[in-house]
């Protein structure tokens, strides 16, 4: 039996189920949005992680085997990272597909200098991170990240789904309404792999030229690009 090819949508098909999941899922729980994701674009639906944890690919997992989650290995990662990335793919009923940028560590210290994220952490960010993931999701018109509310300020309108007007795709956020309690919860209920880097005073965990530990009092996202105004990669704005 041959499985049917999932369908394919113009943009501004696209952009209407975006406003349509938008009303209908306006607060939803992440089971039924995630449903929804599966049961309307198939295997043009994946889910991106960075690897602090795995919840939202075990989430999308439960309602479709073997999706595809799409990790940007910046050549930066901790080694806590690569090991939760391998340990995902090995254990997990996901598809990992690890996305490098068109560039090595190497070859962009020839062209920028040594040390880029240290000099302009924008363009570092950009060519790393941003390039390859408009690369990664090409073949996809909806896409999954782990973004939550109470992340901070610049995520506390954070939709359950919405139009990702830059790449044209349905972006969901699942989680967005969920707490770090209720994170914490599922976690220890289902026993997701989550990144040891967790429990080691880094509770937002990017790259490690670019991330510290957080002290007490700080928010949680103190640690990313420290002493900089910089606060968000470029991945979601």
């Amino acid at each position: 039996m041959t499985t049917a090819p999932s369908p394919r949508y113009t943009s501004a098909e696209l952009r209407a189920l975006a406003e349509k999941g938008a009303a209908e899922f306006g607060d939803a729980g992440p089971e039924e949005v995630l449903r929804w994701a599966a049961d309307t674009f198939g295997s043009r639906f994946c889910v991106t992680s960075s690897m602090e944890d795995a919840v939202v690919a075990h989430l999308a997992s439960r309602v479709q085997p073997g999706v595809d989650v799409v990790f940007l290995d910046t050549g930066y990662h901790f080694p806590e990272t690569i090991g939760t990335r391998d340990a995902v793919a090995a254990v997990m009923d996901v598809n990992v597909i690890s996305v490098t940028p068109r560039q090595t560590v190497a070859e962009q210290d020839a062209e920028y200098g040594p040390k880029l994220h240290d000099r302009d952490p924008d363009l570092c960010c950009a060519l790393r991170k941003v390039a390859p993931l408009e690369e990664g999701l090409a073949g996809y018109d909806a896409w999954a990240t782990g973004l939550r509310r109470d992340n901070g300020p610049t995520r506390a309108a954070t939709p359950v789904v919405d139009w990702d007007a830059k790449r044209q795709k349905v972006k969901i956020s699942p989680i967005a309404t969920w707490t770090q309690d209720d994170l914490d919860a599922y976690v220890a209920e289902h026993g997701v792999l989550t990144n040891p880097l967790l429990t080691d005073g880094y509770p937002s965990i990017g790259c490690a030229p670019c991330t510290r530990r957080v002290k007490p009092g700080e928010d949680v996202r103190a640690g990313r690009w420290a002493g900089r105004g910089k606060t968000e990669c470029g991945l979601h704005t």
